[in-house]
């Protein structure tokens, strides 16, 4: 017997917690596995992509069992604790090479590989960097440039967050070379500066874990890698070597301003997306005095356009950008408003937050 009669949920939210870093399909077989240690009255789940390791734990004093560890296929053992019965007891037996699992009078045979093949990510922390913030805090944090980081690029620089720890301050950047999102916040004490890119797979991760709340999460940052503890989560992932943009000398200055109620410019952006190219994505803003035009065409010579009362008295402007990361910023925030700073018709938006120095959000201009 290797657990006897524990609560179905205990099992079905830990597997939760780690199994969005596993695919099915893998090179090694046994990266589709989920490692599962039993110490006592503890019990742990890991898994690992080779780049990052989860692993939580929970502890049951019920377990008389002798100490064992065990592999099997996470996604199908997810699948079977999803359809077992509310409440259930389930007993994990081993016998040989098959995981037995057992609930009232069903009964689940599941291939196993031997623990000590599995490939726990070696941790490599020393002079690592430690400091302490608040989850719910970070998660918002993350929430607010995610979006921007690259997707399908040969930079691979660009394929995660820049997280920099400057002083009491917290900095993350993420840009795939058209937009890029900014934020900072105050930490609660000085610490060494210290720049680690943190992988995209890395970063969806947190934010699906990271919980709504005060507590703490507490980040080791060495040179090659970064682990990550809270609540009963342990995250270890390597972080991408390489040099991240200069995004100072991208987030520009501009004289041209508007003040605009976020939702109101969303849902004209919304409307005007109707009709914009598919591929492209393209609307044109034409400011002039009081009036702000929001214009979309297709290749069906189709068109959209939205007009906008706002307090202007700037220069004049006809300039075209991407509509869905205009979008992807104004969604990221929950300000009531936002400012619009433009340069010419050739330049970049950069949107803000009236009063706030926190957030930057640039987007590079389009021609259409």
């Amino acid at each position: 017997m290797f657990i006897e009669k524990i609560e179905k949920d205990n099992l079905l939210i830990s597997l939760q917690k780690i199994i969005g870093i596993v695919e099915r399909k893998q090179t090694l077989p046994i990266l589709s596995n989920v490692l599962i240690e039993k110490t006592e009255s503890n019990i742990r789940f890991i898994a690992t992509d080779l780049e990052i390791q989860i692993s939580t734990q929970f502890s049951d004093p019920n377990q008389t069992s002798p100490d064992t560890a065990i592999t099997v296929a996470a996604k199908k053992l997810l699948e079977i604790l999803r359809v077992l019965p509310e409440a259930s007891k389930v007993t994990l037996d081993i016998n040989e090479n098959r995981l037995l699992v057992k609930v009232n009078k069903s009964k689940f045979s599941l291939q196993t590989l031997p623990a000590q093949d599995f490939p726990k990510v070696l941790e490599t922390l020393e002079q690592a960097l430690k400091i302490q913030i608040e989850q719910g805090k970070l998660k918002k944090l993350f929430g607010m440039v995610q979006y921007a980081m690259a997707q399908q690029d040969i930079r691979y620089y660009l394929k995660g967050v820049l997280l920099v720890i400057d002083g009491s301050f917290l900095k993350l950047v993420a840009t795939d070379g058209h937009r890029l999102a900014y934020v900072i916040s105050k930490l609660d004490q000085e610490y060494p500066k210290r720049e680690i890119i943190l992988p995209r797979k890395t970063v969806n991760e947190l934010i699906r874990l990271l919980a709504d709340t005060e507590e703490k999460i507490t980040f080791e940052l060495a040179e090659n890698q970064v682990r990550m503890t809270f609540s009963d989560i342990i995250l270890i992932s390597k972080v991408i070597d390489g040099k991240f943009p200069d995004y100072e000398r991208v987030i520009p200055s501009y004289t041209n301003q508007l003040t605009l109620n976020r939702i109101e410019i969303l849902q004209a952006l919304q409307c005007a997306a109707t009709l914009s190219n598919e591929q492209f994505r393209g609307v044109r803003f034409v400011l002039t005095e009081n009036n702000l035009r929001i214009i979309s065409n297709n290749s069906e010579q189709e068109e959209a356009q939205e007009d906008m009362e706002i307090d202007y008295q700037g220069t004049a402007l006809d300039v075209g950008f991407n509509v869905n990361y205009l979008m992807d910023g104004l969604n990221s925030t929950a300000s009531q408003t936002v400012v619009l700073s433009f340069g010419d018709s050739n330049s970049s938006v950069l949107i803000t937050i009236p009063g706030n120095e926190e957030f930057k959000y640039v987007v590079m201009p389009m021609r259409i």
